[in-house]
């Protein structure tokens, strides 16, 4: 070998094994980066309360953080939306959870408190399994809920007094439900509620009752969600408003979200959370909606 090759192939050798070191140290920065962020521990205490329609999908994904992030207590509570605006607003609550946008709510300052949409959620009229029907008109859902037809053989059904079961004045899923079918009118007197699953349980165990429920409480035996205007409540047809009675669920703070809120927020977004819990829960996950809704109703496609 001349020493022209044997130079040639040195520098070869020199190059190679500068490369080589470059790579081992880059992988050993981004080795160590990773780990850095990986082992970043997030502490604190969230209280997170409000809507009872949001409860089940908050107290799931709370256990799952809580599972990844030990040093991290997040207690889930309900009480209806208006009592989640009013105390995030207060600061007796790091997040208050809603089904309707703070600025629908009266007495509740919007400007100070930051919107974090986690998911959609379709509401059903319900009834006692008794209640020989399975379809209703949104017209007759109206006068239903207005006083005007008080027995079921009026829409369909047998002789038999309809029991109206309401939600109490502050629940964000009687604000929804209102504001899409009875149209400014006011309810009739009724028995009143102020949870989801209270509301549950009166329906299936009060012969000719009626009242709305959150998908996530549709699987229960004694009641049976009815359709309206022939259109099944089902996720599909909450993605493109042919279910027209659903919300956001918000989750507000009270300013930026900063600390272990913070985390339990940005862990809601995530891809295993909005695919997996959100939509096994009956929920619509916001990247599946194939509209949008402001605060003023106006839905727009996307």
């Amino acid at each position: 070998m001349n020493k022209k090759v044997a130079g040639i192939i040195g520098g070869i050798v020199v190059i190679a094994a500068g490369i080589a070191l470059y790579t081992s140290a880059n992988n050993k920065s981004s080795d160590s980066k990773s780990s850095s962020t990986s082992s970043t521990k997030v502490s604190g205490k969230v209280l997170s309360l409000g809507s009872t329609a949001l409860q089940p999908l908050a107290e799931q994904v709370a256990s799952s953080f809580q599972d990844k992030n030990p040093d991290v207590t997040v207690t889930v509570q309900g009480g209806g939306s208006g009592a989640g605006l009013s105390q995030v607003s207060d600061g007796s609550a790091q997040i208050g959870n809603s089904d309707v946008f703070a600025e629908e709510k009266e007495g509740v300052d919007a400007s100070k408190l930051v919107d974090h949409k986690v998911a959609v959620v379709g509401i059903a009229p319900v009834v006692n399994s008794d209640v020989q029907i399975s379809n209703i008109s949104k017209t007759q859902l109206r006068e239903i809920f207005t006083g005007k037809i008080t027995n079921w053989k009026d829409v369909g059904g047998k002789d038999e007094k309809i029991v109206v079961i309401n939600r109490a004045t502050g629940s964000g899923t009687r604000a929804v439900f209102e504001k899409n079918i009875l149209d400014g009118q006011n309810a009739v007197q009724a028995t009143e509620q102020d949870s989801n699953g209270t509301v549950q349980k009166i329906v299936k165990t009060t012969p000719g009752a009626i009242s709305y429920l959150a998908f996530a409480y549709l699987d229960a035996d004694g009641i049976k969600a009815l359709k309206l205007d022939n259109v099944k409540p089902s996720k599909a047809n909450v993605e493109d408003n042919s279910w027209p009675i659903w919300a956001y669920e918000h989750m507000y703070t009270k300013g930026k979200a900063t600390g272990a809120t913070k985390a339990f927020l940005d862990y809601f977004s995530t891809k295993s959370v909005q695919k997996t819990i959100v939509p096994k829960l009956g929920y619509i996950g916001l990247t599946d909606m194939k509209v949008t809704r402001d605060s003023s109703g106006k839905v727009t496609d996307k």
